[in-house]
């Protein structure tokens, strides 16, 4: 018998669905940890998973950063998975009969070994709650690992467009030194032959001490990112500025926290039946083999003695079921919620993408103007300095505004689970 369960067993573990054995007789998983068993009825929520795909452009430098996130990560979410998988497996076939041994006493004091075989024949839906609530953690642990590899996506994407927006700031700062350091020369003349105060020199450096500082900052920001960049995907990527538009979700995708309230209410629903039937007799036939001879019969059981309690007990995991439904509502609410306040803010930082440009544009003439007439004679250099310090601060908010955008676009991606491909988790 002892031979006969453990083939049994390793039938089982040959036919998973999720574990395929290779030609060296390693166990690995299939190409998705969201694939189903034919054999089992399929789960909206995880095919709804499955059939996700990512925003990001195929070909670019933002989809291999993402790719080897998913491909660096631990996935200590696809092991609860499997672990779920293999639970909700275990309890597909609590219909069965079970077999155990027994062992009793004689009134003579031998002891008789032998084999129980019991057959649930009505349990008031037991065995069925605990096969739904085995499903219900499969898609919560599936939600979860969605969510997981998402949020690490748009974590190695930040990071990404961190170190580029470090380096275009850097980059612009760089040349607005260079500029500044050349009003320095030419105050710095003006000074010596009386035209100017010592004090436009002093402010001049001033402005050039600022900028290099910005400077300094603007390029640790950016090694800081590709760093920690590295340290999760344990690869360095080319730096490609090159402007990324994830456009607008589709507001009729469901967020992964909706899913997941889903899941986790279905979960709740069915360990409240489960509880409930607990507290209802069942019926069983049993039979009995040992060596002095067998017997067989039917039992009425129950898990948990009747009591004065039993019906506030019972209304409890009623008034259960209708928490679990509610929670579903609020994650819902809240979605909606969540989706308003990032359109607000995305529809903001891209009027204000839109402004900082035709700002820095209109000071980028007014510079061009007020240059000229100082070359001319018609402006004092000081005004001169003041326009350009003014076209950096636009400069710089400008670029702010531009990857503010950016961010925003992988939140609400990241929230719709729209950053990696289902079929690639």
């Amino acid at each position: 018998m002892v031979m006969a369960l453990l083939c049994s067993l390793s039938a089982c573990a040959e036919k998973s669905p999720f574990l395929v054995k290779n030609d060296d007789g390693s166990v690995s998983r299939t190409a998705s940890s969201f694939e189903q068993n034919d054999s089992e009825a399929a789960s909206p929520i995880i095919s709804a998973l499955l059939q996700r795909r990512s925003l990001l452009e195929d070909g670019s430098i933002y989809r291999e950063v993402g790719e080897a996130a998913i491909s660096a990560s631990a996935r200590a979410s696809e092991a609860e998975l499997i672990s779920a998988k293999l639970r909700a497996e275990a309890k597909s076939k609590n219909w069965l009969p079970t077999i155990g041994p027994s062992v009793s006493l004689t009134d003579l004091g031998d002891l008789v070994a032998g084999i129980l075989i019991e057959q649930i024949i009505f349990d008031n839906g037991r065995r069925k709650a605990e096969r739904e609530f085995a499903a219900a953690d499969v898609e919560v642990a599936a939600v979860n690992l969605s969510i997981d590899m998402n949020t690490r996506v748009q974590s190695a994407v930040g990071l990404y467009s961190a170190g580029l927006r470090g380096d275009e700031k850097a980059a612009y700062l760089g040349r607005a030194i260079n500029q500044m350091s050349e009003f320095r020369r030419i105050v710095s003349g003006r000074v010596q032959g009386g035209l100017n105060d010592q004090s436009d020199l002093n402010v001049v450096d001033s402005k050039i001490s600022g900028l290099r500082t910005a400077k300094a900052t603007a390029a640790d920001s950016a090694a800081t990112a590709r760093a920690e960049l590295q340290a999760m995907t344990g690869q360095r990527f080319p730096e490609k500025p090159r402007r990324m538009d994830l456009g607008t979700p589709p507001q009729q995708t469901s967020f992964l926290d909706v899913m997941k309230a889903q899941a986790e209410a279905e979960r709740t629903i069915a360990e409240a039946k489960a509880g409930r039937a607990g507290l209802l007799p069942q019926v069983a036939a049993a039979g009995n083999a040992t060596s002095d001879g067998s017997g067989a019969g039917l039992t009425l059981d129950m898990a948990t003695p009747l009591g004065l309690g039993t019906p506030a007990a019972l209304k409890a995991l009623d008034a259960t079921k209708e928490a679990a439904r509610r929670t579903v509502g609020e994650a819902e609410e809240d979605a909606r919620r969540t989706y308003s306040r990032q359109m607000q803010r995305l529809a903001s930082y891209i009027r204000q993408e839109s402004e900082t440009a035709a700002l820095a544009r209109a000071s980028r003439e007014t510079y061009k103007l007020f240059k000229s007439q100082y070359e001319a004679g018609q402006r004092p250099v000081m005004e001169v300095v003041s326009i350009y310090e003014e076209l950096i601060r636009r400069e710089q908010a400008h670029i702010d505004a531009k990857y503010e955008v950016i961010l925003i676009q992988l939140e609400l991606a990241r929230d719709m689970g729209l950053l990696a491909d289902g079929n690639k988790i």
